[in-house]
């Protein structure tokens, strides 16, 4: 870190921006325990925080990236030269009234899923499973089963860059497969408005179980991961299959490089043995790509997301295709 910049984020750090920390682990704050450190962490407790810390990286021109679990990224094992800011536990509130829930960024999906199920809504019996944040949810689109919490969405809060409060209806976030207008727009989601029709509990519990006992045995638990790595494209699903099964019948199930393997129990995850590297792991995506394009003809393109050293995200495959 260079002394201007030092000085900026030391600045920053004074201001009532919640909880801050000076050359933060990036690898405890992500599910694949990867990557160096953030040059100043925060993590606040409201939406006055926020828009501050917007405010001011926006102002002084500080790279900026914004986390909820981490579980759809890939950090640089040099870290972040700027800001990481994290909505976690302080901006997790859940409200249900009728067939609304309304829910912080922060929430932890899997909790907001049992509250629905216990308040006899349905409708998020996919993300069950999902162990990311609200706002990350919403912002990428995330769920299961080819389903997406788009369809449940009523409206989305965000903070804007310049700090500014918007409030979003369903059709401004544009939804589609795994992906928002929301991505890339430099805003922060920080409430998330819900509508779920009605349901009976009894049926809700055991479709949750039942995609809970189905993740036991095909996902690997025990190992640090990332989720799916490779997006499933209609196209290649209904002629070749998903991901996973494409990258196994390639012969690439159980392929190491360094302490990162394509998981043993299921070949669209790779997991960290210990010690695995970002390079480990784009290596790993740059070979399967390779391997399946030469196989099949179809280009795996990756639901993760890369945050380069300088705080750009990025698919992770543009980042491997580049080594």
């Amino acid at each position: 870190m260079n002394n201007q910049l030092q000085k900026k984020l030391e600045k920053l750090a004074s201001q009532d921006v919640g909880q801050v920390a000076f050359s933060e682990p990036l690898s405890q704050h992500n599910s694949w325990k990867i990557g160096g450190a953030a040059d100043l962490f925060i993590e606040p407790d409201n939406f006055k925080q926020i828009a501050t810390v917007l405010r001011f990286v926006s102002v002084n021109q500080i790279p900026l990236v914004v986390i909820g679990q981490g579980t759809n990224l890939l950090f640089d094992d040099a870290g972040v030269r700027g800001v990481v800011l994290k909505i976690g536990e302080k901006m997790a509130d859940i409200q249900i009234s009728a067939n609304t829930i309304v829910a912080g960024g922060g929430a932890w999906v899997p909790q907001l899923t049992r509250m629905a199920m216990q308040a006899g809504l349905s409708g998020l019996e996919h993300c069950i499973g999902i162990p990311g944040t609200v706002g990350g949810l919403v912002m990428m689109n995330g769920g299961s089963q080819r389903k997406g919490i788009g369809e449940n969405v009523v409206t989305v809060t965000v903070v804007n860059n310049a700090g500014i409060t918007q409030q979003l209806s369903q059709s401004e976030c544009d939804f589609s497969y795994r992906h928002s207008a929301l991505q890339g727009s430099g805003c922060i989601v920080t409430r998330v408005e819900l509508n779920c029709p009605a349901g009976d509990v009894k049926k809700i519990r055991r479709d949750m179980l039942a995609d809970l006992r189905n993740r036991r045995h095909k996902f690997p638990r025990k190992q640090p991961n990332c989720g799916s790595v490779f997006l499933s494209t209609t196209a290649m699903h209904t002629t070749v299959g998903p991901p996973g099964k494409v990258i196994e019948d390639a012969g690439l199930k159980g392929l190491r490089v360094g302490n990162a393997e394509i998981s043993q129990q299921h070949a669209n995850f790779i997991v960290n043995l210990g010690g695995a590297s970002s390079k480990d792991i784009l290596i790993l995506i740059k070979h399967v790509r390779q391997k399946v394009r030469k196989h099949i003809g179809f280009e795996l393109d990756c639901e993760v997301r890369y945050v380069q050293p300088d705080g750009i995200l990025v698919p992770a495959h543009i980042q491997a295709d580049k080594l």
